[in-house]
């Protein structure tokens, strides 16, 4: 399965979060799409609108379990996907932005 590390993403880099919404409320990375694991397939069609054509996907969850999962599903679709190792715990920990819908500082959960 395609992987990125965390310190591998740049700016700008197309990131989908398919953590749950209450781990996404307490915080996540500013620019990513959120397509919680557990309504994904019935929300597709709102990643194949948002992410860039001919761009890959860098999917992201807590830890890389859910983030695996999906992207996985994403390959099998024909989708250029990479599941981020390490995850948001590891996007905290390297000092990367987290925060809440309102722009204040987050915390991953």
């Amino acid at each position: 399965m395609p992987t990125v590390e965390v310190g591998d993403l740049k700016d700008g880099d197309f990131l989908l979060d398919v953590r749950e919404d209450d781990e996404w409320q307490a915080g996540h990375a500013a620019a990513a799409l959120h397509i919680p694991m557990s309504e994904f397939v019935a929300r597709f069609g709102e990643l194949t609108k948002a992410a860039p054509e001919g761009g890959r996907v860098h999917v992201i969850c807590r830890s890389g379990g859910r983030s695996a999962q999906v992207t996985q599903y994403l390959v099998q679709q024909g989708v250029d996907a990479a599941n981020v190792d390490g995850g948001m715990q590891l996007w905290q920990a390297l000092g990367r932005p987290v925060v809440t819908d309102g722009g204040q500082p987050g915390s991953v959960v």
